[in-house]
């Protein structure tokens, strides 16, 4: 039972900001009671409810936020001003071309972000009405989550899920403890122990519950997960593409507004002769002659900039929301990211990120259920040197085909056995795992197996259960703790009694642990265990060296080690350490500080026994992923709340650090023995003097030599780093000088982190001067706020709730499904959204450069070159499909050529695609086919005999024919820059020119009703009659595609990057597979097909082989005819062809 206290949760991040003021404590009242007469004022205060709310629109503000978000896009308000401009003053084009592509965008658009919201509400609903149960007027009701207020006395079961912050009340167990796992809050799933308050403790049932009258006061909320101060009082009855994107369109709109001010000066230079000042067939009226020359200008400057609008691509925008929100699905569907255990795959939640999953530069990762599966395997223990390994034993369970014990090198003497009967007996004393009976349901006790009743640990460590469970098939059993008794079940099934006499509980400072028992023959002992760096300083005798060495060597694979040493104690020591003890734990003052004393004076003089090795198992393929991220160049972090020496283990065995890293320690071990400015400007020159030398980027795999660095660094050490700078000399610039070492680590190790703290390391890594793109990555509650705060989260579906999948970007099973998500969908999602802007504003430069062309020679008149309905249908239409689907289903390199060359990823890396120099040369390129066009079209027009009958075409028929090449010729530039086909690719590109001119012949065969002008009436089909037309359209065509493709071809042949000689290379080779059937050897040439299995290949490049011919006569099968031939040494007995 326990009473709410969800608004700590909520107010965390407004108190740790310093946006209020607040005072020092909260005053909560239990159960809604007011204080009796007498007591402190009842003073009601208002708390947030418990409401989960991820989601980002409500019903009622939906339109109005939308709208105000989608049009604080540069291209969104300008169109909406154009539009406006339009509908005000007479243009020479209709409101409709630019209205019409606005609002589809903008319903388009609304329309995906309201689905991906009405998700988020679906998966908040289900969390928000989750029932839980309430005591209330002496009676157990159900209440949905969200209505829980503060105050509310809250009943908890086994194995249900706490739906607020509670305070613990009263257990069901006598003593008041519960079991909880806290894998929801700091991604550890080991069992915790909470202790119900004393004074309440007492309370079972319903009624005695809901008896209880007092006021609990406490602090405010504060980022340190594991504190809380507090008391009761009782009455008793007495985000890179974007960014581009919005560059580009604000260089076009620097070009269309050039444009619009060139022509209407050049207008007025025309106009200035009074011959051409009012030609015949335009004549002014007269209010247009009185109208002030100022405002003549200003109205053409906005005629000729609703004219020209069109080189900024409104339609783009629809087109990356649609590829954007079809392309997730992809991502959805892919077999490779789904998991059978789990039985679900990759869920996207934010399909705006994409494309940033190809530009990561930084990636940060929870340990604990993220890298790690979390669960504690014991490997082996060494006792005097002999090594000992058990069964494979993970979390309580023995694996299948377990057999008896394994011993390693010789067996210990007849007086090495008692030393080793004394280490097991230490391993299953010195901790401080609880055992858990099986429940009894209806009479009948669950879990008897042969006569005996089947248990299990539990502990706050999952190390200290793994332990136990390894002594458990060594042969001594840890039974329980009863009455101050420790019993344990040795070999010959004797069950041997210890009396706990005192608990030297862990600490990360001391990193070992003790306890004194004393045993049924009245001898008292001190067991120790702990890190070795810790134990063996304290050790007077014992094999040393030999369990040093094993240590050692178990570190060196990534095992968690511990060293075991014991300390017999007279009756006069036990009592001396009683007094210190004692005098430790009443002290009010330092009491901390006392009994850290009194535990160096006691865990001394230590005689050693072994060592442990525990291995928390890696998730499948995480290390493979890691390396592979860094070989893409990224730099992986790794934020975790464990303690550095697990944490580190874990580094190393995930190959975050290799065994050539140089680690660099910034703990607050090391800065109590150093000042903290002085340790920082020595890790700076340290990583400053090798700056010149190779990282890890750089240096070869395999390389040995390449010295590069590792940085650790814990909690408390950070929190002095981002402190605020102070008036002294010494501070000020410590964040800047952790960032620099930081830039020159290879990889950074972040341990005893609160959930606060990493968040405020990837805020730092955002806002620094590089402003790289992050990815944060975890399993967790702990993890969301570092998953919100990155550029992409990602959410592990893992043991440890859901709370970071419902708040990331992306969900995926598993670590290891990171490394498809961005080395093959990032990679593609980032291809295909550069190709498809800068194709965009190609094909709009190609658009209405020749409307701007046109203008000098119809004087500036503002009349358009192509008729309304090619205005519109142009991008809404003809253009926009098959760029759709190449954004889609563009594949420049086979996905497992991806996976295995994780280096192809920084081809594409900081926005290499969407660079000033590629975008000039998409621009040069669109002015240079307009050009083509126009003044093709334009000297072909200069000949009369352009028809069979001597009929000359009008400008509706020249504005037909530019616009007919510039479909072709756009959709024919995709073709080219296409590499994956598919049906679709066919079908679409094929298919909307086939529709472009059966539109045209349509729209201009007709005579429509609606319409009060009949310009366009077959004009398309006496253009096409025109054998000239047909001629000038293809070699048009021609021209415009020439300079591309030579360009591509030379660049290709002089300087390919990776990825140009991997496209080449994927289409020259040839495969050879030999089959050995019955003791024959077949040869076959195989040529861009599967290999069979069980098959032996070889591969040669072109410049080697084409083919093998086999001299063997048992082979019936006539090999293919060789094109020539080269020698090769007689033993070959092949010949290579």
């Amino acid at each position: 039972m326990g009473v709410d206290f969800s608004a700590l949760r909520t107010l965390i991040n407004r108190y740790c900001a310093g946006e209020e003021n607040w005072v020092d404590s909260r005053t909560v009242y239990i159960g809604h009671k007011e204080p009796p007469p007498g007591a402190d004022a009842f003073i009601q205060q208002r708390f947030p409810d418990n409401r989960v709310v991820s989601s980002k629109y409500t019903f009622w503000n939906f339109i109005p936020k939308n709208m105000f978000e989608q049009f604080r896009r540069v291209a969104n308000f300008y169109f909406l001003i154009i539009f406006l401009v339009q509908l005000i003053i007479d243009t020479p084009t209709s409101p409709v071309t630019s209205g019409l592509p606005l609002f589809f965008v903008i319903i388009v658009t609304a329309i995906k972000q309201g689905y991906e919201d009405w998700l988020r509400h679906k998966a908040d609903k289900a969390v928000n009405q989750c029932p839980v149960s309430v005591i209330q007027r002496g009676k157990k009701i159900k209440k949905e989550s969200f209505r829980i207020t503060v105050g509310d006395v809250v009943f908890v079961k086994e194995d249900e899920t706490f739906a607020c912050d509670l305070i613990l009340l009263s257990s069901s167990r006598d003593d008041g403890t519960c079991f909880v796992t806290t894998a929801s809050l700091d991604g550890e799933s080991s069992h915790k122990t909470y202790y119900a308050v004393q004074d309440t403790k007492a309370f079972r049932t319903e009624e005695e519950v809901d008896s209880i009258h007092a006021t609990i006061e406490c602090e405010q909320p504060q980022p340190d997960l594991y504190k809380f101060v507090g008391r009761i009082n009782i009455y008793m009855d007495n985000e890179a593409v974007a960014r581009s994107m919005n560059s580009y369109l604000v260089v076009y709109l620097c070009i269309l507004i050039s444009k619009a001010l060139i022509n209407t000066v050049l207008k007025y230079i025309w106009q200035a002769d009074p011959n051409k000042d009012e030609p015949w067939y335009n004549e002014r009226t007269e209010a247009q002659r009185q109208r002030h020359i100022l405002i003549r200008a200003f109205t053409d400057f906005l005629a000729f900039m609703v004219l020209f609008n069109y080189i900024i691509p409104v339609s783009m925008y629809v087109t990356v929301e649609m590829q954007k929100f079809l392309g997730s699905y992809f991502i959805m569907w892919d077999d490779d990211m789904y998991d059978e255990e789990l039985g679900e795959g990759a869920v996207v939640n934010t399909s705006d990120l994409n494309e940033e999953l190809g530009q990561v530069e930084y990636v940060f990762t929870d340990k604990t259920g993220t890298l790690t599966e979390n669960n504690m395997e014991f490997i082996e223990c060494c006792v005097d040197g002999h090594v000992y390994v058990p069964d494979a034993i993970c979390n309580g369970q023995v694996l299948s085909g377990a057999a008896a014990m394994d011993m390693i090198d010789t067996s210990p003497g007849p007086g090495g056995r008692e030393r080793e009967e004394l280490f097991f007996r230490a391993l299953c004393l010195c901790h401080t795992v609880q055992v858990k009976e099986e429940e009894t349901v209806d009479g009948i006790k669950h879990g008897i197996h042969q006569g005996k009743s089947a248990s299990f640990y539990i502990s706050s460590s999952p190390d200290e259960v793994a332990l136990v469970e390894g002594m458990k098939k060594l042969g001594f059993t840890y039974l329980r703790l009863k009455d101050g008794q420790m019993e344990i079940l040795n070999r010959e099934d004797e069950i041997e009694r210890f009396e706990l006499l005192e608990v030297l509980s862990f600490d990360s400072v001391r990193r070992r642990m003790s306890v004194i028992v004393r045993a049924a023959s009245g001898d008292i002992f001190l067991f120790c265990k702990g890190a070795d760096s810790s134990i063996l300083p304290r050790v007077i005798s014992g094999k040393v060296d030999e369990v040093k060495a094993r240590v050692e060597h178990n570190a060196v694979e990534g095992l968690r080690t511990l060293c075991v040493a014991y300390r017999p104690l007279s009756p006069e020591q036990h009592q001396e350490v009683c007094r210190l003890l004692s005098g430790a734990k009443l002290a009010l003052q330092d009491r901390d500080k006392r009994l850290s004393e009194a535990y160096e004076l006691v865990e001394k003089d230590l005689i050693l026994l072994g060592a442990t090795a525990v291995e928390d198992r890696l998730q499948e393929q995480a290390a493979d992923t890691i390396e592979s991220l860094h070989k893409a160049g990224m730099k992986v972090w790794v934020l975790t709340g464990d303690k550095m020496e697990t944490a580190a283990a874990t580094c190393y065995a995930s190959r975050l650090f290799r065994r050539n890293t140089q680690i660099l320690e910034l703990t607050t071990k090391r800065v109590e023995e150093q000042n903290l400015h002085d340790v920082l400007f020595d890790l700076s020159r340290t990583v400053l003097r090798h700056h010149g030398s190779m990282t890890r980027d750089n240096c070869s795999s395999l390389s040995n030599d390449c010295t590069d660095y590792g940085l650790i660094i814990d909690g408390a050490t950070l929190s002095a780093v981002m402190r605020p700078p102070q008036e002294d000399l010494n501070s000020g610039s410590y964040k800047e000088i952790f960032l620099e070492i930081c830039r020159n680590c290879s990889a950074v190790l972040c341990c005893r982190m609160a959930p606060l703290q990493k968040a405020q390391i990837v805020k730092m890594i955002k806002a620094s001067k590089e402003h790289p793109i992050t990815l944060a990555i975890g399993d967790g509650a702990n993890d969301v706020s570092m998953i919100l705060e990155a550029h992409v989260g990602i959410g592990i579906m893992g043991k440890e709730g859901r709370q970071a999948v419902r708040n990331s970007d992306y969900a995926i099973p598993k670590f290891k499904h990171l490394k498809k998500m961005l080395l093959v969908h990032g990679h593609y999602y980032y291809i295909r959204i550069s190709e498809l802007v800068q194709y965009f504003f190609y094909k709009n430069v190609c658009f209405i450069f020749p409307q701007f062309l046109y203008q000098f020679f119809c004087g500036f008149s503002q009349q358009p070159l192509y008729d309304t309905a090619y205005l519109t249908l142009y991008n809404i239409s003809f253009t926009s499909l098959p760029i759709l689907v190449y954004s889609l289903m563009e594949q420049h390199i086979n996905m497992d050529i991806l996976k295995k060359d994780p280096s192809l990823y920084k081809d594409v890396a900081k926005n290499s695609l969407l660079r000033w120099p590629t975008f000039i040369y998409w621009t040069v390129l669109g002015v240079y086919n307009a050009i083509v066009m126009f003044f093709g079209t334009y000297f072909l027009f200069d000949n009369t005999t352009f028809t069979s009958n001597g009929q000359m075409f009008g400008n509706w028929t020249f504005g037909t024919l530019v616009f007919t090449v510039l479909v072709f010729t756009v959709t024919f530039k995709l073709v080219l820059d296409t590499h994956y086909w598919t049906w679709i690719n066919h079908f679409v590109i094929w298919g909307s020119l086939v529709f472009f001119v059966l539109f045209s012949l349509l729209w201009g065969g007709i005579i429509w009703p609606f319409l009060n002008y009949q310009r366009m009436y077959y004009v398309f089909m006496q253009m096409l009659s025109s054998g000239p037309a047909w001629l000038s359209i293809i070699l048009l065509i021609t021209a415009s595609l020439l300079p591309d493709v030579v360009k591509k071809v030379i660049w290709r042949a002089l300087w390919p990057t990776i990825t140009e000689r991997i496209q080449v290379n994927a289409g020259s080779f040839h495969v050879l597979a030999f089959l050995h059937v019955s003791g024959h050897r077949f040869s076959a040439c195989v040529r861009c097909s599967c290999l069979l299995r069980n098959t032996r290949v070889d591969i040669y490049s072109p410049k080697q082989a084409e083919c093998f011919i086999d001299e063997e006569k048992e082979s019936n099968v006539t090999p293919p005819r060789p094109r020539r031939s080269l020698e090769t040494a007689p033993e070959q007995r092949r010949l290579v062809l």
